[in-house]
């Protein structure tokens, strides 16, 4: 047990110090990330050390790992953050945020469904809007567990699509599109549209993302099972954006968002087609923890989100319209 001389030189920055070492796993990232240096950090860390009676990172090859103890002490040091947060939230929302001059760090996992065009506009939007913010972008795929990083801070905000969004996440709607079909040229559904059925649909060969995490199947695949429906995936991918290449030299069927597809019909022999299976509205979201609900850099950094992502629904829709009049 630490004595109590001891508990008492424990202040709220060494329990943000614990937090940002066991989660980056390195002295140097937790330097930058808490805006120190490494030796200040590495004198920090003896400290701890000297407290926890834990060595807390121990070295595995190339890499530092934490020890068994020091995943035990996430949790209460999120924790033990997330309610002094709480304590100041108050003086936190009167404060004053400040994009022309702040060096925030935004950290955001993201998913590339929603449009091709989306998270270049975002960077280009937040260097206008803040040019000495950082922003680190990283891909939401299935080996990246989102949930925990939220909890533990190690990322700020998730952005993606999901039939139904984790209840213990804060959530923020961003837009919603219709479900299309796109396909070559030369595939039966865009030479005759009005033979191209439910049947015939799920009878295809299809292409599809990779799920977004563990268990998971998709949310077009959730809908069609939740019908009693299956369809054909003859291949899975990781590179979203390679999709529609991989359809234009091919009779392989992807299913998303209308959005997503219209961005490739000028650049690639593909069409856009109407889904003959039913869809609800495909739904992105931006998701946060409760870490940062309060915090006036990640409620402007919300904002920001959020407009880029409607002014790029807005800018699409003439183009949209003449599509869905087509298709």
């Amino acid at each position: 047990m630490v004595k109590r001389l001891e508990f008492d030189t424990i202040d709220l920055y060494l329990i943000r110090v614990l937090h940002t070492l066991i989660t980056e796993r390195s002295v140097s990232k937790a330097a930058m990330r808490l805006a120190s240096t490494q030796p200040a950090v590495s004198a920090q860390l003896k400290k701890l050390r000297a407290l926890t009676g834990d060595p807390l990172l121990v070295r595995s090859g190339h890499r530092m790992q934490p020890t068994e103890r020091a995943l035990q002490l996430v949790a209460p040091a999120t924790n033990l953050l997330h309610e002094a947060e709480r304590m100041f939230s108050s003086r936190m929302r009167a404060a004053t945020f400040d994009p022309s001059r702040s060096e925030a760090m935004f950290r955001v996992a993201a998913s590339d469904y929603l449009d091709p065009l989306f998270l270049p506009a975002l960077v280009a939007h937040l260097k206008r809007a803040a040019p000495l913010v950082r922003l680190e972008l990283m891909p939401l795929t299935q080996d990246y567990d989102y949930r925990r990083h939220l909890a533990t801070g190690d990322v700020d905000l998730v952005i993606g699509n999901w039939l139904y969004p984790p209840s213990e996440l804060h959530q923020g709607k961003l837009v919603n599109d219709e479900i299309v079909c796109l396909v070559s040229e030369r595939h039966p559904a865009a030479r005759n549209p009005r033979g191209w059925t439910a049947q015939k649909y799920l009878a295809s060969e299809h292409v599809a993302p990779m799920p977004t995490h563990p268990g998971a199947s998709g949310v077009i695949d959730e809908h069609l099972h939740e019908q009693g429906l299956e369809r054909d995936i003859a291949v899975r991918a990781s590179h979203f954006s390679l999709i529609p290449l991989m359809v234009a030299d091919s009779l392989l069927v992807l299913t998303t968002g209308r959005l997503f597809c219209s961005r490739y019909v000028e650049q690639l022999p593909v069409r856009v087609v109407r889904c003959p299976v039913a869809f609800p509205p495909l739904t992105y979201y931006q998701l946060w923890h409760d870490l940062t609900h309060n915090a006036g850099a990640m409620r402007w950094f919300r904002e920001q989100v959020r407009e880029v992502a409607r002014g790029l629904e807005r800018r699409a829709m003439p183009q949209r319209v003449a599509m869905r009049g087509a298709a």
